[in-house]
Formats: structure tokens, C-alpha cells, sequence
């Protein structure tokens, strides 16, 4: 795997990156020294790499800001989800002309309400597939249960007037067992009543940037980053890989 390439790597006495054959060895005291942009081709030792762990690389991006943030972990969505389950879901918000709402009283010890709103198309449920539902009260548990059998979950809790996302430092979408975060500085939520533009199309795709756009999020994507310092003898040079 990676990791165990680049542990190889650290263990060779010398690294080559192989592009720019057409040039001869430049030391990196001379990049070092040299303004930007040039082109080299260097002969190099890795002496670290950072981050150790290769999932650590994984950060979220705002191309719009150019931000940077760590991806959430499970414990920080959870407790997204239990915030919002204190609020107790809304009965008059369900039921509407583009959703059919379900609700539920758990048999547990805290007795919490769930309720679920499965969007529709054409006044008729979709197949599970297709389907986008909206979920109150969930834990992260019923959440993930939920996003393997249906195409799009989005966490919401009630208002007085309208159904709203979470904060966005929990996922504004689920696909499968992918989380799609959005930017709090760039983004201006828009209440769960805007999707019903594209419920109203004539084949809703539920594409995650077409839900993004009607709710008012930029979405972040998901980068790989490392920083990898390279010597010569001559210097020390660090070099930072970024990509999508």
C-alpha cells in the first residue's frame, strides 16, 4: 500500500524524480536560492514525510475561500445528531405536497421521536434507490443504516415554520458511505423547503452539487495533502503534494 511504499522509500539511499530528463541534477542549495518559477530535476534523499498516518491526509477544501479544515470524525457528527434530537420534531411540518412524513416514538429508555420525510416525484414515492429522505432525532447508528439503502439522507431538525439543516459542521448530505460537508464561511443556508425545485423536475438526479446549489452551501471537497522534505547534501527542501 502507500505507506509501506513510502516506509521503502525512506529506507533507499537515494530518491529520484524522474521528470525533466532533459535537464542535468540541480542541488537543492541552488533551488533554494533561485527565484520562482523554474523548472529542475533533482537527485534527493526523503528524510521524513508528514503526516505519518495516511488517513491524516485526507483535509476538506473551499475552493471558494481556499480554506482548509480536518475531516469530522464520527463522535463530533453523533454529537451533531444528539443536539438535534433535544428538539422534539414539529407535526405540522409534515406531510406536505412533496413530502410524506413518517414519525416514531423509540422503546428505549430516553423514548426519543424520529421522524423521517421521504420526498416524492410526481406525488408518488420513488424507489429506494432514487429516494432523498430527510431525517429528525436519528442516532448515527439509524443515520448510516439509512444511507446504504436509500440514495440521499440529509440530518435536519424542526423550526417553528420549516425544516433546516444541522450546523454545517455536521454533513449537509449522505450517499452511501460518503459524508458531504459545507463551507460555514462561505455558505448561506437556505431552508429545506428549496428543495422542492428539484423534487418538481421531471427526473430529479439528487446530484450532491445540484443540492448544494438550491440549499445555499459551498461544498468542500476532499483534498490529499502531504509534506515531504527532500536532501541533497547540499540543503533541504520541503515538497507538498495537493491534489483531488
Amino acid at each position: 500500500d502507500f505507506q509501506s511504499h513510502l516506509q521503502r522509500c525512506q529506507q533507499l539511499s537515494v530518491t529520484v524524480l524522474t521528470d525533466h530528463q532533459d535537464l542535468s541534477n540541480t542541488g537543492l542549495r541552488t533551488i533554494l536560492n533561485s527565484t520562482a518559477p523554474q523548472q529542475y530535476r533533482i537527485r534527493a534523499k526523503l528524510r521524513t514525510f508528514k503526516p505519518q498516518k495516511l488517513h491524516q491526509s485526507i483535509k476538506l477544501h473551499c475552493s471558494k475561500c481556499n480554506s482548509l479544515k480536518e475531516v469530522p470524525n464520527a463522535d463530533d457528527f453523533n454529537l451533531f445528531l444528539q443536539e438535534s434530537a433535544a428538539t422534539a420534531p414539529n407535526p405540522e411540518l409534515h406531510n406536505t405536497s412533496w413530502y410524506d412524513s413518517v414519525m416514531w416514538t423509540t422503546q428505549d429508555q430516553k423514548q426519543r421521536k424520529i421522524a423521517i420525510h421521504f420526498v416524492k416525484h410526481d406525488e408518488m414515492l420513488q424507489d429506494p434507490e432514487d429516494t432523498l429522505l430527510m431525517i429528525e432525532g436519528g442516532t448515527l447508528k439509524e443515520v448510516w443504516k439509512l444511507s446504504r439503502r436509500f440514495k440521499c439522507v440529509i440530518p435536519v431538525r424542526s423550526t417553528e415554520h420549516d425544516l433546516e439543516l444541522l450546523d454545517l459542521s455536521a454533513p449537509f448530505l449522505l450517499q452511501g458511505s460518503v459524508k458531504y460537508y459545507g463551507c460555514k464561511q462561505c455558505s448561506t443556508p437556505k431552508t429545506i423547503k428549496s428543495l422542492s425545485t428539484l423534487a418538481a423536475e421531471q427526473r430529479p438526479s439528487w446530484e450532491p452539487t445540484e443540492i448544494a446549489q438550491v440549499l445555499g452551501i459551498v461544498p468542500l471537497q476532499y483534498v490529499f495533502i502531504m509534506k515531504f522534505t527532500l536532501v541533497d547534501g547540499t540543503g533541504a527542501l520541503n515538497a507538498y503534494l495537493f491534489d483531488y
